[in-house]
């Protein structure tokens, strides 16, 4: 069943098994408010229990740079926005991947990695990615890197 995140009043609702809770709860609010104030869009999303392809579409783009996530999923959502299908998924270490595929123009995708604050970098990431920082209202601080999507998917 579909959970509407609410960027205003933080829920760990569906995150409660992860130690940074609190943290990624505010980073999946810090999400949702960017896609209600850049798209007017809810982000709604699944335990990952409900939705493996999604898990799986995921795990496939991140084998293009050989990486296999340890940690658990907990939820994931997908959303199609103009020409974009961007698909996120939670894990339970506070890691949120998402995947930005735009649909018309190939140049145009990407994967981003961010870590929720008070998080390791998980060590399938440590020696391949360095992370920036930034200031988030909602979740603290978050670490964030990407990289270029070349394949097909």
């Amino acid at each position: 069943m579909s959970h509407v995140v609410d960027f205003v009043n933080v829920s760990t609702e569906g995150l409660e098994s992860s130690p940074v809770a609190e943290a990624l709860a505010g980073l999946r609010a810090n999400e949702a408010r960017y896609f209600k104030n850049k798209y007017n869009v809810e982000f709604a999303t699944d335990p990952a229990s409900k939705n493996q392809k999604l898990v799986d579409y995921v795990a496939k783009v991140l084998l293009e740079r050989d990486i296999v996530i340890a940690s658990k999923p907990l939820e994931v959502v997908e959303l199609h926005v103009e020409d974009i299908r961007w698909t996120y998924v939670f894990y339970e270490s506070g890691l949120s991947i998402n995947v930005l595929y735009n649909l018309v123009d190939p140049k145009k995708r990407a994967v981003g990695f961010k870590l929720s604050m008070g998080m390791d970098v998980p060590e399938e990431l440590a020696t391949k990615f360095k992370f920036a920082r930034q200031k988030s209202k909602l979740a603290g601080e978050i670490r964030g890197t990407f990289f270029v999507v070349k394949g097909e998917y």
